[in-house]
Formats: C-alpha cells, structure tokens, sequence
C-alpha cells in the first residue's frame, strides 16, 4: 500500500505524475464516495492544462462508487462551494492547485452546505481507503450531467451590494489568465442590465493554463507590477487582482498601491457593519488593532480566532459572525455559507467608497497611519520552537500581555508582535504593529530588532 503524499492539513495537492496523477485522482473520488454517499456532488477545475482530465478521472471515480455528479466546467473553487450549498447536492470538490508552481495539481473537498473535509474532519479517511485501494461494490453507477452555475451564482453576488447606491467608478481587473475572468464578464453584463455605473479595463483577462504572465499569485511583490501601472495609466479608482482559482484577491488603490491584507480586513468589517451594526466580526491573531478600532467604531464585536480556514469557519459559526478576516487575503461570509470568496471582497469595497465617498487611498491611509505593520516576514530557523522559546526569554522583564491563541502574542501597549510556526514548511512569521500615537519609534527598528533575534 503506497503512502500518499498529496494529502495535506486542509486540501491536496501534489507534484503531477508522482504525487497526484489519473490514478490517484479516481481512487479519490471513489473514496469520498463510498465515506460520505452523496446522492449528488458538484465538480468543477481551473485553468490548468492538468486540472480537466484530473477532473474526469474524479468524476469516474464519484460515478463508480454510485455518485451522480454535476459537472460545472471551469471555475473558481469559490463556484463550486456556492453550489455545494445553493444545488440540492450533498458535496462539492474542486480540481486546483490555486498558485502552487506549474507542475502542481490538486483538490479542495467539502461536504453538504460546504462544510469543509480537512485532516481532522475525514481527509484521513479518504486518505486511508484512496491508499488501501479496495472500494465495495456498488449496484447501480453514477451518471454526470454538465451544469452552468455561473447565473445563480452571479445573482447571489448581486446581494451584497446595493445597485442604486454604486457611483460611477473605474476599476482595474486582472485575472492573471486565471478562471476569474468569466465570472467578471458575466458581472460586467449585470452591471449594465443594472446600470451601475463601472467600467472595467481587464489585463491578462483570458483564461489559458500556461499562464504567459507567470502564475497568478499577487501576494508576490514581483506579481503586482502590471496592476499598478494599469491603475495609473488609466487613472483607475482601484485595482483587483486574483490567484488562480479566484479564492483570494489583492486591492490597489487609486495610487497603485497594494493595499495589505490586515487592511482589508478593517475595510470589510467596516462595509458590513454600515448595513448592520451590532454585527461580529471574526479575525485572526497576528495583526488586530486596527480591526478593534473600526469595529468599535463601528458598533460591532471582534471575535478572535486561530488562523486557518477551518477554525475561522467554525469560530464564526459559533458566534453566527457576518464576516471573517485573515491578513493572508482569506475572506469569509455567512451569507456564502461561511466559506472564503475573493469575488464578494470588491464587491463590498466599491460599496464602502459609494457610501463614503472616500478614495480607497484615502481610507486605508487613515488606518496604516494609526496602526503602521511591518507585513509578514518570514525567517528560515532550524527550531521553530526553540526559536519562540528565546523570544519570549528575551521579553521576560519586560512583561508584556501573552496571548497564545495562536502561535505567541506578545503586546508591549505601544507595540505588538505575533510570532507562528509555518504548519506547512520549517519557517516562522513574523508581524509586528504599532500604535502611532503612543508610539514615536519607526516600524523597522522592531522589524531590525526582532531579525536580530531571531537570526542570532
């Protein structure tokens, strides 16, 4: 029985030909179908040149074991958790590898209502019968069915925003010839039957999975170049650009300035709670104040949980949140069963600068200029823990507030910092924030200070 290796915390992915391939593919479908047997599942892939006959040996896999499925083409992993939760299906799996190299494949699962199957909610499971190879037999096989989701899931994102309240704009899209494209040209139809006032310029809009302008990952600082410079050429009043399969996307603002994803988090909280005050607001642990400070503004409640979508999604259903935020551009929705879009994020941004009537530059800088961060800043270290364990010896004397929600916070009143172990490679992250107006001493004096430390 050969060990898997594809089969990760919260998803799978893997090297094509080695650690992912047909083979494996259909013995992955078979399994979620035998465990779970759904009457009906949703499927859908991105871009890459892999992701469709990955896709077909899943669906033969789902089929086998007694599976209908419903076949959704090409999509975002965003389309296919929308139909896990709006069809009358009992599951969804989507065939992506989001940013991961050219050479990657791999899959997101869920369940009924999108609930996600990660290591410690059946992955294992899967894992163990995909190894073993042995599936029951089944009496009667699955039958497939294609399924365009793209209107009904347009329509739901319509809901989000209020038409009449959208003022005249000019955004910059970039889907990094990833699958974001369709479901923009499909807004941009809305928009005009709608007659929100949007023109949309779109650069390395066509879908094409050998990704001429490089794999669509923007939180890489070489990545944001065309989006700035099509802000500013055509005088734009933001810039959204996504990875591969769309999960997640980027703002920049009227400048061209790419805007951190803590930042965003503040502004969403913000777009929610101008609808509805009262709402809660869940957040991650590594950056937060600026998050405290417009919630409360606001009239909200922040809610803190330990990074990782799985404990986001939970944290949030317990408390019945409107929204969570993580800094690494991961955005929740209850009304999107709790899962992450990177579709909604923009749709509510043009929300808040109609309601404002603000520039996007506008009202970030008045949050950077309170809370200034240093970003995430990642550090190979032989001993992640020991490592930890000499930053806080270091702060002892000082008695700083520890907060162990995740990883290690340590809150000086001034100043703060969170420090993590990476769950997937031997390194640790950093992010440091500040409180301009207790705080005289620039952010790259923490940032030089903690280097040392940790690099010594």
């Amino acid at each position: 029985m050969k060990k898997l290796s594809c089969f990760k915390a919260y998803d799978i992915r893997g090297k094509l030909g080695t650690e992912l391939n047909e083979d494996i593919a259909y013995r992955i479908g078979r399994a979620y179908g035998q465990i779970y047997q759904p009457k009906t599942v949703v499927v859908g892939c991105d871009v890459r040149l892999s992701s469709e006959d990955l896709k077909q040996a899943t669906i033969r896999g789902l089929n086998d074991a007694g599976v209908d499925v419903l076949d959704l083409g090409m999509t975002g992993t965003e389309e296919v958790y929308f139909g896990a939760f709006h069809l009358d299906v009992q599951g969804g799996i989507e065939i992506t590898a989001s940013h991961n190299p050219m050479d990657y494949n791999g899959m997101k699962l869920v369940r009924e209502n999108s609930r996600p199957i990660s290591a410690d909610t059946g992955l294992k499971d899967i894992q163990a019968l995909a190894e073993n190879n042995e599936f029951a037999e089944v009496t009667s096989k699955g039958t497939t069915k294609k399924y365009n989701i793209l209107p009904e899931f347009v329509d739901h994102l319509m809901s989000y925003i209020d038409p009449a309240k959208i003022r005249p704009m000019k955004l910059v899209v970039n889907a990094g010839n990833g699958a974001a494209g369709h479901v923009i040209d499909a807004i941009e139809i809305k928009f005009k039957e709608l007659n929100i006032p949007v023109e949309f310029i779109k650069i390395h809009h066509e879908a094409d999975g050998n990704f001429p302008n490089g794999i669509p990952n923007p939180i890489l600082i070489e990545n944001r170049a065309s989006t700035r410079d099509a802000v500013i050429k055509h005088s734009a009043d933001m810039g959204i650009a996504w990875d591969g399969d769309f999960d997640r996307c980027f703002l920049f603002d009227e400048k061209g300035q790419f805007i951190e994803g803590y930042y965003i988090v503040g502004l969403l909280a913000q777009a929610f709670l101008l609808k509805q005050a009262g709402e809660k607001i869940v957040h991650d642990p590594r950056l937060v104040w600026n998050t405290f400070d417009i919630v409360e503004q606001y009239q909200g409640t922040a809610i803190q949980s330990k990074s990782g979508h799985a404990f986001i999604k939970d944290v949030m259903r317990e408390h019945n949140a409107a929204y969570g935020g993580e800094m690494s551009a991961h955005h929740y929705f209850r009304d999107f069963a709790y899962c992450d879009s990177g579709m909604i994020p923009w749709l509510l941004a043009i929300a808040v600068l109609s309601e404002t009537g603000k520039s996007l530059s506008s009202l970030v800088e008045e949050m950077i200029a309170k809370f200034p961060c240093s970003g995430e800043i990642n550090f190979k270290v032989a001993d992640t823990q020991a490592t930890i364990q000499k930053i806080f010896d270091h702060y002892a004397d000082q008695q700083p507030e520890i907060d162990q929600t995740d990883g290690v916070s340590l809150n000086f009143g001034a100043w703060r910092f969170n420090v993590r172990a990476s769950n997937t490679e031997p390194l640790l992250r950093l992010n440091i924030e500040s409180r301009r107006d207790q705080n005289p001493r620039p952010m790259q004096s923490y940032v030089d200070e903690l280097s040392q430390l940790i690099q010594g």
